[in-house]
């Protein structure tokens, strides 16, 4: 929470109570003393099949449907293991889709909970607030304009919100400009809105359609290949911007940019694929919107932008999930007149106190860079991807339009069994959860096994015992047909 409160406020006397503050760190001393013992995969415990098996049918009857996964916490967990309400214990290589990318059990995001609760305040809006969501927005601009001209910050609930506030933001400073350009295969949020921009035709079925998108192709090494290598995929790229900027003159508001795709299939680009199209749209007044909500604090750089070193170009960049509060950044050019951004809530006190924890992990040294930590993981996931390849060749036969079997970037992972085929996938990710390992699929075709793991508390010891449970995964996949 912010030290700048004057000590005359009894808000301030509370924060810096000694006795508090000492039960603050005994309680995360206690918790971390009983999840000490959570050390490795276990199964369910029989005991609890029965409680368990109505929890999961009354999380059922609120939802209207049954859950993806039979995953209900319990509430604790040890670094990249989680405990299950049914007494299981996983590896967690999905982390929520990177909302939990500290882990479980984490000392530091024990405390920033628990300081939380000593603020009377639970959520903060527009109207009433307390400082820590701009002190919050402080930090995360202040790790953003090293490397890019981003200036200001809106405080938001959730991703969509935040690309919601992107958008409008686009449209004000290009009005009365209607038109979006999108990546095919991008994923933007389930607002009505947003739901319309993702190239998701299930994401919005039964959807109006009120929004107007133009697709462009993402780069990727098999799409490239095919089209004969790098330089001609880039400009026939170029070329088709440049012919829906033709067709509908002055209309475009924004480019929206996953430099990382996500859902797409955690696929990575060239540089030049970037510069080249960002050029383009600064030189037709298109705005360069940075979508990281996904890929922010896994990539070589904690900004994907910084990765690539594209900061000069973006406008507009919106970041969320291992944040906790989600944001949209814009530079002095784009900030929008009053009352076009606000809303009642901007988060709970909590998402500020541990998205400020997370943003002090991941500026540690030694976490980013080509031999930085994260990168190691990728290279360690690689490594045991292809090992894995090389002892059953069968489950990794060449993949169309895809260059590799494995890739991504840092702690954005991905291997693509199976050809790619998508019930062979999804069914590997179900059995994996049986197994011990939490992951998910992305991809439209080929479809990939995804792995988002908690990079600051895993160990490179953690992965050996990972490749156990897929490789027991794979295997029942390949005998079951």
């Amino acid at each position: 929470m912010s030290q700048t409160t004057q000590t005359a406020t009894v808000g301030s006397q509370i924060l810096h109570d000694e006795t508090l503050n000492a039960m603050v760190d005994a309680m995360v001393e206690k918790i971390v003393e009983h999840a000490s013992s959570i050390t490795d995969v276990r199964g369910p415990n029989p005991e609890l099949a029965e409680s368990f098996k109505e929890l999961m049918d009354r999380s059922a009857a609120v939802k209207g449907r049954g859950l993806m996964y039979p995953s209900l916490g319990s509430g604790a967990g040890n670094g990249a293991l989680v405990e299950m309400a049914d007494g299981s214990v996983k590896w967690d290589m999905l982390t929520g889709i990177g909302v939990h990318f500290l882990g479980h059990g984490n000392p530091n995001v024990l405390r920033a909970q628990l300081v939380a609760g000593i603020n009377e305040s639970t959520k903060h809006g527009n109207l009433q607030t307390n400082f820590g969501a701009y002190e919050f927005g402080e930090k995360l601009i202040e790790h953003a304009s090293k490397g890019s001209n981003l200036k200001h910050a809106f405080i938001t609930t959730s991703g969509a919100m935040a690309n919601e506030s992107a958008l409008k933001v686009c449209y004000q400073k290009h009005a009365p400009a209607s038109r979006v350009i999108a990546f095919e295969d991008c994923f933007m949020g389930r607002s009505v809105t947003m739901c319309q921009l993702g190239d998701s035709a299930g994401g919005r079925q039964g959807i109006p359609l009120s929004t107007l998108v133009d697709y462009m192709p993402f780069y990727t090494e098999g799409a490239a290949e095919k089209m004969g290598g790098s330089t001609k995929f880039i400009d026939y790229a170029v070329k088709r911007l440049q012919q829906y900027i033709d067709r509908y003159p002055k209309q475009h508001a924004c480019f929206i940019f996953e430099l990382v795709q996500g859902e797409g299939g955690f696929n990575v680009a060239k540089k030049d694929f970037f510069v080249q199209l960002m050029e383009l749209c600064r030189e037709n007044s298109i705005a360069v919107w940075d979508d990281e909500i996904q890929s922010f604090g896994r990539t070589e750089e904690m900004f994907a932008y910084d990765m690539y070193g594209l900061g000069e170009y973006v406008d507009v960049f919106c970041v969320g999930k291992m944040t906790q509060a989600c944001a949209t950044l814009f530079t002095e050019q784009y900030n929008p007149k009053p009352g076009l951004l606000s809303g009642t809530f901007t988060g709970n006190t909590s998402d500020f106190t541990v998205g400020m924890a997370v943003l002090d992990e991941l500026a540690r040294d030694g976490n980013y860079g080509s031999n930085g930590k994260f990168a190691g993981h990728h290279a360690e996931f690689v490594k045991h991807t292809r090992a894995l390849a090389e002892k059953h060749p069968e489950w990794f036969p060449a993949v169309d339009g895809a260059a590799d079997i494995v890739g991504g970037v840092g702690g954005m992972m991905k291997m693509t069994p199976f050809g790619g085929d998508k019930a062979k996938v999804t069914k590997a990710c179900r059995l994996a959860y049986d197994e011990g390992v939490i992951c998910f699929y992305c991809g439209h075709g080929p479809f990939h096994l995804r792995m988002l793991p908690p990079l600051p508390v895993m160990k490179m010891e953690d992965w050996p015992r990972v490749f156990a449970c897929i490789e027991r995964t794979l295997a029942r996949v390949a005998s079951e047909g």
